[in-house]
């Protein structure tokens, strides 16, 4: 397995929408584990394929806590197709914005459609955390970020930093 280097604001890939996956093969399965594995050395507990320059709709989810085995779950070509209307609200993070949280409020609950890792179509009913998270990497697939949940001013104030940021290393990629 291999880390890839993470895609960080303000790249422009980051907000591009995702295509579909066509087939899942063998070289989709190896993109899975390589993204499992950057994840987790990120550290994080959900990471969009955009996240790492490939726009396509294929994501990983580990929501497990440190104490626990890890529970990975992939995510091919996700869809929400319901969510509730109680709401939920978690400080959130993403490894593409790394050291910027804040409180995103989300519906509670969703039921995502998708292909496993043998391309087998699936439903998913999830809450609390793993719901979040959902959401938010789904978000990714079709260029949406976490900080579009926030204010405009704050949203501002990150773009502009990650922008100056980017410029002090010379490229936005790490």
């Amino acid at each position: 397995m291999t880390i890839k280097p993470l895609v960080l604001l303000p790249d422009p890939i980051l907000r591009a929408e995702s295509d579909p996956i066509e087939r899942v093969d063998e070289d989709l399965k190896k993109l899975a584990d390589d993204m499992l594995e950057t994840m987790y050395d990120a550290p994080g507990i959900g990471l969009a394929a955009i996240q790492v320059g490939i726009p396509r709709r294929l994501l990983v989810i580990d929501c497990s806590k440190e104490e626990e085995e890890n529970a990975p779950l992939v995510f091919i070509n996700p869809k929400i197709v319901a969510s509730s209307e109680e709401r939920s609200t978690y400080e959130e993070g993403c490894l593409s914005i790394p050291d910027y949280y804040a409180e995103v409020e989300r519906p509670a609950q969703v039921t995502v459609d998708y292909l496993d890792r043998e391309g087998k179509e699936q439903q998913i009913e999830a809450d609390g955390l793993l719901a979040t998270c959902l959401q938010h990497e789904i978000d990714h697939l079709n260029g949406v970020l976490f900080i579009d949940h926030i204010s405009k001013l704050k949203r501002n104030m990150v773009i502009k930093k990650f922008t100056k940021l980017a410029k002090s290393r010379g490229g936005t990629r790490l």
